[in-house]
């Protein structure tokens, strides 16, 4: 395990002037591990003014064990799943943001899983948490409690880390029940940064489109064509948040693979909820509060292999 401290938010902060706390701690898990797990990201704030947080679509599984308090959802990516509160909580891949509230403090480690290791960690495939959440314990018994008490009582980011490889590590049941197909469809669209048409995926399987379109929707949540939009997407806000100054709107839309800067504008306000200027100024780099949260993975990392 590895611990990302290239970009100083990556890094464990001082306590701030007047009591207030602003630790975010990235890190790799165990080698064993990164075909399930993406990152591990570690948070914990004090001292901040009440805010709302959208939590992203993102190509990962959120899957969150709180410190603390627990983690409020006032809105979730389905609208007729109610509020809540959650001490742990396991969500599944969305095409629609999260509403997060907090009352000036957070804190928890969120886990990045591959949606395809699903089956693997979870004993169920990614299909069966499509747009909602549910607290983690409702999936993973009582190791999702064993494994916060674990995380409270660890006294560094560290220790924390350490303990997240080994529980999972425990618990990894590789599996071969996800079709060959659909991983291969999956980690086409990651390195074409979704662009490849369903179409082209299914010519490539030897499947039909309605067949893929199925098959695929089953393991990860998502169709291809929804998957596609979330990939680009994630894509695109990562960059326009990472990249100092931000990156011309224009560019971005080029860059990403979408027709024109209307048509990028318009997917953000779809998917994330705002435009991209007016995201980018209530939670990129230099006004974030939860950047921990729902958030996804930094960058890509390498896919889940069947």
């Amino acid at each position: 395990m590895t611990t990302d401290t290239g970009n100083p938010a990556d890094r464990a902060a001082d306590p701030a002037p007047g009591g207030a706390v602003d630790e975010a701690v990235r890190a790799r898990p165990a080698t064993a591990l990164r075909p399930y797990v993406a990152c591990y990201s570690g948070y914990r704030q004090r001292g901040l003014a009440p805010a709302v947080h959208r939590g992203l679509p993102s190509p990962y599984l959120t899957f969150i064990l709180t410190l603390d308090e627990p983690l409020v959802i006032a809105g979730h990516p389905d609208p007729a799943q109610p509020p809540g509160s959650y001490p742990t909580l396991l969500g599944g891949l969305h095409t629609t943001p999260a509403l997060i509230t907090h009352q000036g403090a957070q804190s928890g480690v969120q886990i990045a899983v591959h949606p395809l290791a699903a089956r693997a960690l979870f004993g169920l495939p990614a299909g069966e948490l499509a747009g909602i959440d549910v607290p983690a314990d409702e999936v993973l018994g009582r190791l999702g409690p064993r494994l916060q008490e674990r995380l409270q009582t660890a006294r560094t980011w560290a220790e924390r880390f350490a303990a997240l490889d080994g529980a999972l590590l425990r618990a990894a049941r590789p599996s071969g029940q996800v079709p060959p197909e659909v991983g291969w469809a999956w980690r086409a669209l990651r390195r074409s940064g979704g662009a490849l048409p369903v179409a082209a995926l299914a010519r490539e399987t030897g499947w039909s489109a309605r067949h893929l379109q199925e098959r695929f929707r089953r393991e990860t949540g998502l169709t291809p064509k929804a998957a596609a939009r979330v990939i680009r997407f994630d894509r695109a806000r990562h960059l326009l948040a990472g990249t100092a100054p931000a990156p011309r709107l224009a560019q971005l839309a080029v860059h990403c693979g979408y027709f024109d800067q209307a048509h990028l504008a318009r997917e953000f306000r779809a998917l994330a909820g705002a435009a991209p200027s007016a995201w980018l100024a209530a939670e990129g780099p230099e006004t974030a509060k939860f950047r921990n949260v729902q958030g996804g993975a930094p960058e890509a990392a390498a896919e889940w292999e069947a």
